[in-house]
């Protein structure tokens, strides 16, 4: 399995860097092209690869962005594109989309929706309620999943998010999000039977992530070292110190190991035992970034909890990866069970 870049992909990764790096917008993301990357030429875009998502989602990480990509490029606009749906205005940065589907009690089950859908002579309508949809506030088109009844198969809606009174909160890690509640809302019936595009999309949203992760990861590490070489006691840099150099060396094995499996992930992505690769990085992933978060505060000493240094920031961020598409935990038992 070829894991190199593509010069199209160096291309991309250099001009994504040098426009993150000078505080790029969501437009001028947008406008280079980054959201086509992530979805499959077949689906209107012009990557889709593991290999495209993983360049892509380093980036974002190594910025400490917190664009919306995740929520509009990969599951917005790829349940949209599976499910039929023209994606030509969120390619075009014209549309931000979020995806409501997790509830209060689901934990990360994909299959557990309560949310029930009426049709009746005007239409369809959804009631229940749905917590933490990022990017809610900001979204101009909102997707939302419900049971017509309790054994059904997951289906697929778009909502006006005019239409609704959203609760929005900023995220511990950046951006916002909201609790959605549905009474008898109106709604337009986007596809029957959702759940394998929904398994795929999340799926993809969890190498999406774990490459975010990463790059997080490489910018906590280079803070770390830079700290290490500069920061001085006993009238020598703390970096050479050999506890601090052994330690190090260990976070830098740990780091290559995660970035490992992503690397794996990203070629698995498309193949049968695809779920079992996404639980075993997951689970490696989350693991990793506690210790990069808790060993490179530690070597910052308490200048790490900041607020005017960026350490604390991407710690955050880094520290908030493990609650979104499954923690350690639940991709540990994934894991298992998917072995066995």
């Amino acid at each position: 399995m070829d894991f190199s870049l593509t010069d199209e992909q160096r291309m991309l990764q250099d001009g994504l860097r040098r426009l993150l790096t000078s505080g790029g917008t969501w437009d001028a993301v947008a406008e280079m092209g980054v959201i086509g990357m992530l979805l499959p030429e077949e689906k209107g875009g012009y990557g889709g690869a593991g290999s495209d998502l993983m360049v892509v989602f380093e980036e974002i990480g190594r910025a400490g962005s917190d664009l919306p990509l995740i929520d509009t490029g990969v599951l917005g606009a790829g349940l949209l594109a599976a499910a039929g749906q023209d994606v030509d205005d969120v390619l075009a940065g014209g549309a931000r989309i979020a995806l409501a589907h997790a509830e209060p009690g689901s934990r990360y089950d994909l299959a557990h929706v309560e949310t029930r859908a009426e049709e009746n002579v005007d239409g369809w309508r959804l009631t229940g309620r749905k917590s933490v949809v990022v990017d809610a506030p900001n979204a101009t088109r909102l997707l939302v999943t419900a049971r017509p009844e309790d054994h059904a198969p997951i289906a697929l809606f778009e909502v006006d998010p005019k239409a609704l009174d959203l609760r929005g909160y900023p995220l511990t890690g950046g951006g916002e999000a909201a609790e959605i509640a549905l009474d008898a809302t109106p709604a337009t019936l986007l596809w029957a039977d959702a759940d394998a595009m929904l398994a795929d999309t999340h799926a993809r949203a969890t190498l999406a992530i774990s490459a975010e992760a990463l790059g997080l990861m490489e910018s906590i590490r280079a803070l770390t070292v830079d700290y290490l070489r500069t920061r001085k006691q006993f009238g020598r840099p703390i970096g050479k110190f050999q506890v601090l150099q052994h330690r190090m060396a260990d976070l830098l094995i740990e780091i290559e190991q995660a970035r490992s499996a992503v690397v794996n992930l990203a070629g698995h992505i498309d193949t049968p035992d695809r779920d079992r690769h996404v639980a075993a990085t997951k689970n490696l992933v989350g693991e990793v970034a506690r210790l990069v978060v808790e060993d490179s505060i530690q070597m910052h000493g308490g200048i790490g909890v900041t607020e005017e240094y960026d350490l604390g920031r991407l710690a955050k961020r880094l520290s908030m990866v493990d609650h979104r598409f499954g923690d350690t935990l639940h991709h540990l038992e994934r894991f298992i069970e998917l072995s066995a």
